[in-house]
């Protein structure tokens, strides 16, 4: 496997980008920095083409590709890649797409037009170990190096461990892509996989709710009465985290504030024996860290925000039964074929089902989740269980 092209500058685009003009597929990865920084961002994007055009076989061009390291923290404008990736023409081929098509709506505003999701094959192949690099190791006999899945790709220059972790994660998805395109045509699953592949194309970047310290996974180890502190430290590691560019955990762990706001330290001497808090930190914002506390200790206690409606719960009786229906045969249908259940419908699918009522095969496959082929398939038996539990 020779060495990926560093693409880190116009001229190495430039030509990247004339590389993959007009090619019949590109595959592709991205890398963040969400372990380093409080507002994550694409650090880097894997991109990998056929070495040259025309060749004779999908054997012979997934057996030679060319593979590109896209570093968006030196390039200003990529406007050109997303062209290429949302030309119907060319084939995107991702492994577990959904995060990567996502990033890449937020960073950067691109579409993926024509997808092939390598993980989402194997699920529907029911394949267990679907995560690429077990697949890469079944199937390739490569082995990953773990080490880098927690490493800062933000950091200049890119080791070469970081490079060439990098390049795996897409130098083997053509060839993966071309043998599960026969396994998937052989057992009569390409259908279903082009419909979903066609479902997962249109999913929506949306923004995420704000954090708030109601969704800290110690907080039932607070007394009702500390809630106050809590938020209010809470609050002040949200700012020093954003002014920063640190992720939370990084500025003072979860167990560190509720032990400040379960003791509610007064002093310096007495802020040295919260655990987790090293004298480092206490020298840059202990006391910042009093103040909070003070502060927090004049606010009211904030109420509880009300419990989240279950989407279930939104179900009638009558609705509910449809929906526990279907779940039941939903379970049995995906153990049937060896799959997990979501591959044949997820909760969320079934519950508009038994809230839509729908009365046709055409009617169900106008769900968004659904599509054709599901419909076809699966279609008789959802009406007749609908119908078998009336329409009330």
């Amino acid at each position: 496997m020779a060495n990926a092209l560093m693409v880190d500058s116009v001229r190495e685009f430039e030509r990247m980008v004339r590389s993959l003009a007009g090619q019949p597929w590109v595959a592709l990865d991205t890398e963040s920095d969400s372990l380093f920084r409080y507002t994550p961002r694409v650090c880097l994007i894997q991109v990998s083409a056929p070495a040259t055009r025309g060749a004779n076989s999908q054997e012979a061009a997934a057996a030679n590709v060319r593979d590109f390291l896209v570093d968006p923290l030196q390039l200003s404008d990529l406007s050109e890649l997303g062209e290429i990736l949302a030309n119907e023409e060319t084939e995107v081929i991702l492994h577990a797409a959904e995060n990567d098509i996502l990033t890449l709506q937020r960073d950067f505003g691109f579409r993926v037009r024509r997808l092939f999701d390598t993980q989402l094959a194997a699920r529907i192949m029911g394949r267990t170990g679907v995560g690429l690099a077990q697949v890469l190791l079944e199937e390739f006999e490569v082995v990953s190096d773990k080490r880098m899945q927690r490493t800062n790709w933000g950091q200049r220059p890119l080791t070469a461990q970081q490079r060439a972790y990098a390049q795996v994660d897409t130098h083997f998805l053509p060839a993966l892509r071309m043998r599960q395109t026969q396994q998937l045509k052989a057992a009569g699953r390409w259908e279903e996989a082009q419909d979903a592949f066609r479902i997962l194309e249109t999913i929506e970047y949306t923004q995420p709710e704000p954090r708030t310290f109601w969704q800290m996974k110690q907080l039932r180890a607070v007394d009702e009465r500390n809630l106050n502190v809590l938020e209010t430290i809470w609050d002040w590691r949200e700012r020093l985290s954003q002014r920063t560019e640190r992720p939370p955990f990084k500025v003072l762990g979860e167990s560190t504030l509720v032990a400040l706001a379960q003791t509610r330290p007064q002093s310096v001497d007495e802020l040295r024996r919260i655990p987790g808090l090293s004298a480092r930190q206490l020298e840059r914002f202990g006391r910042e860290l009093l103040e909070a506390v003070r502060l927090g200790e004049r606010r009211p206690v904030p109420q509880r925000p009300a419990a989240a409606k279950r989407s279930d719960s939104t179900l009638s009786a009558e609705g509910r039964r449809r929906f526990d229906a279907l779940r039941r045969w939903r379970t049995e249908t995906a153990a049937a074929r060896g799959v997990d259940p979501d591959i044949v419908f997820s909760n969320e699918t079934l519950l508009q089902i038994s809230a839509g009522r729908p009365d046709s095969v055409a009617a169900l496959a106008e769900f968004p989740a659904i599509g054709r082929w599901k419909a076809q398939t699966y279609g008789p038996a959802v009406l007749n269980m609908l119908k078998s539990r009336g329409k009330a």
